[in-house]
């Protein structure tokens, strides 16, 4: 697994320098961990269709409310209903809640899902990005790949200077000691985890101290010398091949420059504000990254008290006072990403996909404690589309009355991952042996949603 440090998770800056993304790390002769990673891809199956289109996953961390954003029922009960108001936007019959006023200028590039089902009831975004219901904080026996990871499989290409999966920032609701790695490749192998940008492992991608480019070149003629002594060897031929990919990743321009922010104008880092984490995200997929995943978090704090300060969407109290404060730093972060792709020219190469793990209690909560708030809601939550070359500007399904679940069938997590693989050009019907060698699917339901092809 490779990791690049980024400091606390949950913080937000106004930029990244050089110094913190670009070192370069401990390249020895005897550690190729790059080399590692690159040779276990080799198994990788290379699909001819799957085309250069990528995806940016943003999770929002604790179930966002849907009844407050963008399935809002204005004539339901007060109860129900809740504080905000629904405002229009420039999509006829789609209406947001009016602390979203920037994204009702783009509507008409944006798709909203309503009547998500998932199963589980836990915060653990693994079932969102796998389809696999049966993780609360820990990951079942023998869990299934998340989508990322059999991307990485699919797309994993020899001599590519991109990795095709990164994350970056952790997933976690609360501190990651607390749970199992949502996002693993289980079967697939750890080639195919995520690229990591937080935690510790810096030195896997950066050069000691003191080892310049030059250097680094210097080492490859070296190790060129020492692979040639290998070719009374089967195997010498892969050996050559994976160094040479590991150290094309380890000095590629496109990887440092893609960490880079201060390439950025000045106008596109203020457009985005504190969001850095969204912008570095379509710098990825811009220079090759296949599947981006990150957190929406956006602090707030509401007075000093117990739970009087919360960077994630688990409103079991006072949902209405956290969500003034969150949702128009959300609005500006996802509307800035939105706009940008389309700006552009990326809408038709890049899907973003903004969901939780599911919704939020249509009815507000009285009960001591809890007043004011709303709690987990797995029967309807709602997903935000865009780009991918899919349909936009429109609504999908629609919930009952009070926002309690979906009339007629329900979207279900494997429904979003069928439709992610769609754009990605990947057989949703495919599969990967197991463990113990029996073929496991990718998705237990393959059918993407219709209304979007």
């Amino acid at each position: 697994m490779l990791n690049i440090s980024q400091g606390k998770a949950s913080d937000f800056c106004d930029g990244m320098t050089r110094r913190h993304f670009l070192r370069i790390g401990g390249l020895g002769m005897a550690g190729l961990s790059v080399t590692d990673l690159l040779r276990l891809r080799a198994s990788g199956d290379i699909r001819s269709e799957a085309r250069d289109k990528s995806v940016i996953m943003v999770y929002l961390p604790g179930g966002p409310s849907h009844l407050d954003m963008y399935d809002m029922k204005p004539n339901a009960p007060v109860e129900f209903r809740g504080e905000f108001d629904p405002i229009s936007t420039n999509v006829p019959g789609i209406d947001i809640c009016e602390l979203m006023p920037r994204q009702t200028e783009i509507a008409d590039k944006f798709t909203v899902i309503q009547g998500l089902r998932t199963f589980g009831n836990g915060h653990d975004p693994y079932e969102i990005l796998s389809s696999d219901p049966r993780a609360a904080t820990k990951l079942p026996p023998n869990p299934v790949p998340v989508f990322g990871s059999v991307v990485s499989k699919v797309r994993s290409v020899a001599g590519g200077d991109v990795p095709p999966y990164v994350n970056v920032d952790n997933l976690h609701l609360l501190r990651p000691s607390l749970n199992d790695d949502p996002e693993t490749a289980a079967y697939l192998g750890r080639a195919h985890e995520p690229f990591r940008m937080n935690g510790p492992g810096l030195e896997n991608l950066s050069l000691a101290d003191g080892v310049t480019l030059d250097r680094l070149q210097e080492r490859k003629t070296l190790l060129r010398s020492f692979d040639s002594l290998q070719r009374g060897f089967e195997k010498s031929k892969i050996v050559t091949s994976y160094t040479e990919q590991a150290l094309a990743l380890i000095s590629s321009n496109k990887v440092r420059d893609a960490f880079d922010l201060s390439q950025e104008p000045d106008s596109v880092r203020k457009l985005y504000g504190p969001a850095t984490d969204f912008l570095l995200a379509r710098r990825l997929v811009e220079s090759g990254v296949s599947v981006v995943t990150l957190p929406g978090r956006f602090p707030a704090t509401i007075g000093d008290f117990e739970r009087g300060s919360s960077d994630h969407w688990d409103t079991h109290r006072h949902n209405f006072k956290f969500l003034r404060l969150m949702l128009p730093q959300y609005d500006r972060a996802v509307s800035a990403l939105i706009g940008d792709i389309y700006q552009r020219g990326l809408d038709k190469d890049v899907l973003v996909v903004v969901w939780g793990e599911f919704g939020r209690t249509p009815k507000v909560d009285t009960a001591p404690g809890f007043v004011g708030g709303r709690g987990h809601w797995p029967e309807a939550g709602f997903i935000l589309m865009a780009g991918g070359g899919l349909k936009m500007g429109q609504v999908v399904r629609e919930t009952d009355r009070h926002g309690l679940r979906a009339l007629g069938q329900p979207v279900t997590p494997a429904n979003v991952l069928a439709t992610i693989y769609h754009v990605l050009g990947i057989d949703p019907t495919r599969t990967f042996p197991d463990h113990s060698g029996r073929p496991r699917y990718i998705l237990d339901n393959p059918e993407p949603i219709s209304e979007l092809l």
